[in-house]
């Protein structure tokens, strides 16, 4: 397993992304964060800046929480399995999981879970009683089972914010017979020397991760004002995929208890780069493959670009549990990249067209509820975007 970098890495035709990237961090109210870059399967930036904590700053070592980051990862050991035959993107749930099949879910698809078509992305609700229940993994997975779906899954795709996570662990679980952190673990993690690619932290790593802050909030109010107030307006839908008391949940230590792929993902930069890194790469990184070239093809193909319920109607170009990732606003251009950002500003993504895999963390939350966090990783990605294009010309 590779070591944890003691050195900054910046390759010389990257030293403008890394100056946008050190601008990001000027005060200590920016708190801080770790970008990762790897190129054709070769790491060209690994540099952090800033504060993991007040006074305390960020240093090698540090990892965030993730957020939503974490359903790319998750989707990822998803295509491993489809290509070793133990999955079929078009066969039913059910078939590997029965208790899905309850309340008229026996035609929901392996891919339409995979593009937020299964109808579940509820969990206000789900659990009645107190808020912790929902630390309980099996409890809401069972739950979940057993929901009926929305309607609205028939026609369109409906972001599942938090219940992605514990639909694909599921799976996972029920193909392999194996916990979720475990499949990770032995077959991304290890093989790729990405050791922090954690969904239930190891208590002795635990002092590595970076301070969260400000405190989530909903419509600029607490969390579950907040997601009341937008119960009565078209963002009633997003109100809906996050239970009561979510900030509570999400400062709580328990958390990294807990396998909540879909949330709760702490992970370095250098560690997202180097998954992405090999889907960038043909499935290569080094001398591990995680996937074949012609399945990545499959899993980033782009499936669904409707209007998204849960997103008030934002359109998503949905792949198969990634979605895409513009550098451009232009509508000319295909969307080659793929990933999965998350809220507050994390995310990581690959890009087989250049070549390049790009990963930020970060403890600063600054954006919203949606997939596509805030700008400061599109403003990156755009950076490394037209340097990858202009070292590809060479």
């Amino acid at each position: 397993m590779m070591g944890v970098s003691t050195a900054q890495v910046v390759d010389r035709r990257f030293v403008s992304l890394v100056t946008v990237f050190d601008r990001l961090f000027r005060k200590p109210g920016h708190g801080g964060g770790a970008l990762a870059v790897y190129l054709r399967g070769e790491p060209v930036v690994d540099v952090w800046a800033g504060y993991a904590s007040p006074g305390v700053p960020w240093t090698s070592d540090s990892v965030a929480l993730g957020f939503s980051t974490g359903k790319g990862v998750a989707s990822t050991v998803i295509h491993q399995l489809v290509e070793r035959g133990q999955l079929d993107y078009a066969e039913p749930v059910a078939t590997y999981w029965p208790e899905f099949a309850a309340a008229g879910k026996e035609h929901i698809t392996v891919a339409d879970l995979l593009t937020h078509r299964a109808g579940l992305h509820r969990l206000r609700g789900l659990l009645p009683g107190a808020t912790d229940r929902f630390f309980d993994d099996a409890s809401v997975t069972a739950a979940l089972a057993a929901a009926t779906p929305d309607p609205r899954h028939r026609t369109t795709s409906g972001y599942h914010g938090i219940s992605y996570g514990h639909l694909a662990a599921e799976l996972v679980r029920r193909v392999t017979g194996r916990e979720f952190t475990e499949v990770v673990r032995t077959e991304l993690a290890e093989p790729l020397g990405a050791e922090e690619l954690w969904f239930r932290v190891p208590v002795s790593e635990r002092h590595r991760i970076a301070t969260m802050f400000p405190r989530l909030k909903a419509a600029g109010m607490d969390w579950d004002t907040g997601s009341d107030l937008l119960t009565r307006t078209r963002f009633a839908a997003a109100a809906e995929t996050t239970p009561r008391g979510f900030a509570d949940l999400m400062a709580d230590p328990r958390i990294h208890d807990s396998v909540m792929p879909g949330v709760n993902g702490v992970f370095s930069a250098r560690a997202l780069a180097r998954v992405y890194g090999a889907l960038a790469n043909g499935g290569v990184l080094g001398d591990t493959r995680i996937l074949n070239a012609d399945t990545i093809t499959r899993a980033a193909t782009r499936q669904v670009f409707t209007p998204d319920y849960v997103l008030a109607s934002f359109r998503v170009p949905w792949a198969l549990g990634y979605h895409g990732v513009p550098m451009k606003p232009s509508k000319r251009d295909p969307i080659s990249a793929f990933g999965h950002f998350g809220l507050g500003g994390s995310g990581a993504y690959a890009d087989p067209k250049t070549g390049l895999s790009l990963a930020f963390v970060t403890n600063r939350l600054g954006g919203k509820l949606t997939p596509l966090g805030d700008a400061r990783l599109t403003r990156l990605s755009m950076v490394a975007d037209h340097i990858a294009r202009g070292a590809a010309a060479e």
